[in-house]
């Protein structure tokens, strides 16, 4: 069965979603109170008293995109040592203060912004609103804190990209080969000279300079009393003071006017693997929201176009995974991004006869607007994610939607607007950012091949030999 009859297909299974879709389900808002305090800091609340829990949110405006030139997965290695203590809590003593209280707590670092978090029983709120402010106002930056997480960052980089399949394939190897900016297109991980070369007045500098409250946001999500909470708030961060704030370099990517494909040799794999990427619109934008339901009809789901192609029909792999930002989601960033596919298909495929057929499919969409009832299919399926998301883990995928908001566009109220705007786009918009965006030529290339000789790619970000 050619597309044309897929399209049909997904159609007429489309109708049943059509009379709902007709009629837009009222919306859930999401409360949000916002307002800073006079050291700049962002403060998002949002109350939900479904359970008696409370999510502490810190989003710090420094992600592995603005880290120093020669200090790749300085960002990171930071996240890390923001575990080592500050000037209350010894090492190990925030963990073990989460953990005692029958909660739990994480961090990450990502292309814009650095997080951290606890889900705790509500009355706890402000035992970890203080624990917070803490090591913002003074982490323990000690040599011997140092020297022992440049030695975990390390070998998590030997164990999650040197040594592992597949490693860094393809969330950390397609930027480097799809952009040109230095700032999108190192290597985030960290090369392991970088890492060791990292000093102690490095740190000292780099916490200084970003990990102020004018350059971070506070998210509070859970069972709390709005006034109690603004007075913790006030007691615990008000009185950090603020910091000069270098200028934003410029992150702005040339626009690519010709294919480029690369190739990695590596030697741990079985299976040759194939991913593809192009750049897309400004998030924000409308093109962009047409892009997020774009990704749904051609990426998510078992219905999706590729999947029905590539898997179902040609049986090129078992599956095929992507989409807008891999390290988060289509709101959480801020600067140049991509949209990627990838797949690990058997020796016996060609490369050439997969991305055959992928144009096929997308010239499919770029020829005529998909149906209403596709794009209203693809708006129940974002639905679905969305706000699956935004009850995660007790409310961390709403304090994520808030502190990026506030952070980049000083409005988290903006996560009601969410659906409202994915709702405008139209089959002729979707067709427009087809034609514009996914076209071959906005189109990178990256193949991994097994094999035994020296890898073109022999440190984790180290770019592969063009083909």
């Amino acid at each position: 069965m050619r597309l044309s009859g897929m399209f049909t297909s997904l159609l007429a299974c489309a109708l049943a979603f059509s009379a709902a879709a007709a009629e837009p389900a009222p919306q859930f808002q999401v409360p949000v109170t916002y307002y800073k305090l006079p050291n700049g800091l962002r403060v998002s609340l949002s109350r939900d008293a479904t359970a008696p829990l409370a999510v502490v949110a810190v989003y710090y405006n420094i992600g592995f995109r603005i880290e120093p030139r020669d200090r790749t997965g300085f960002a990171h290695l930071f996240e890390h040592m923001m575990f080592q203590g500050s000037a209350n809590l010894g090492k190990m003593e925030l963990i073990k203060l989460v953990e005692s209280n029958g909660g739990v707590l994480n961090g990450s670092t990502r292309f814009d912004f650095t997080n951290y978090f606890e889900v705790v029983p509500a009355n706890r709120l402000e035992t970890f609103l203080w624990a917070e402010a803490d090591r913002m106002r003074g982490l323990a930056i000690t040599q011997d804190n140092l020297t022992n997480q440049q030695g975990v960052v390390g070998n998590e980089v030997k164990v999650n990209v040197l040594n592992q399949p597949y490693g860094g394939f393809p969330w950390l190897d397609m930027p480097q080969f799809a952009n040109k900016n230095w700032y999108n297109a190192h290597n985030f991980y960290g090369d392991l000279k970088d890492i060791d070369a990292a000093t102690l007045d490095d740190v000292k500098a780099f916490f200084k300079t970003f990990y102020a409250p004018n350059n971070a946001a506070l998210a509070v999500v859970g069972d709390f009393d709005e006034a109690q909470t603004k007075q913790w708030i006030e007691k615990y961060f008000g009185g950090i003071p603020a910091q000069t704030l270098p200028d934003r370099p410029d992150l702005t990517e040339p626009k690519q006017e010709k294919e480029q494909t690369f190739n990695k040799v590596d030697k741990l794999v079985k299976k040759p693997a194939l991913a593809f990427a192009y750049h897309v619109p400004e998030r924000g934008t409308p093109e962009h929201y047409a892009t997020v339901l774009l990704d749904q009809i051609l990426l998510q789901g078992s219905d999706s176009l590729l999947n029905l192609e590539l898997v179902k029909r040609r049986g090129f792999t078992d599956s095929v995974d992507g989409g807008i930002n891999l390290l988060g989601n289509a709101f959480n960033y801020s600067g140049p991004m991509l949209w990627m596919a990838n797949l690990i298909h058997d020796p016996s495929v060609k490369p050439e006869d997969i991305l055959a057929a992928t144009d096929w499919v997308i010239a499919q969409v770029q020829a005529a607007p998909v149906s209403q009832a596709m794009l209203d299919r693809a708006l129940v399926k974002f639905r679905s994610g969305f706000y699956s998301e935004l009850t995660q883990f007790g409310g961390v995928g709403r304090a994520d939607y808030l502190a990026s908001l506030a952070l980049f566009n000083d409005n988290p109220g903006l996560i009601n607007n969410i659906e409202a705007n994915l709702r405008k786009v139209t089959p002729a918009l979707v067709q427009s950012v087809a034609k514009e965006y996914f076209r071959k030529s906005n189109r990178t290339v990256l193949t991994i091949q097994p094999g035994e000789g020296e890898t073109p790619k022999s440190k984790a970000g180290e770019k592969g030999e063009p083909r």
